[in-house]
């Protein structure tokens, strides 16, 4: 991690690992897929890289649309059905 890229997306990814395994032990339905953790990931990865080589304004957008993302499709702040 030699880019502050690098500690912006293992923050974001440990926030979507936290968020995954605490809906994994609820009870209440419906329950997340983990399919839909899978277009943050990736897109962790690449801003990173993006990042790293040089290209900042891209790795910017690129963990923009990741938040968006996980705001929009995820919804961390807000549990579904309640």
């Amino acid at each position: 991690m030699e880019t502050p890229y690098g500690w912006i997306t293992i923050a974001i990814f440990a926030g979507l690992i936290v968020t995954f395994l605490q809906r994994s032990v609820e009870d209440s339905e419906p329950r997340d897929s983990i399919l839909s953790y899978l277009p943050p990931s990736i897109g962790c990865a690449v801003s990173n890289y993006l990042g790293n080589e040089g290209y900042p304004i891209f790795a910017i957008l690129g963990i923009a649309a990741v938040l968006a993302y996980i705001y929009l499709v995820i919804k961390p702040f807000k549990r579904h059905g309640g």
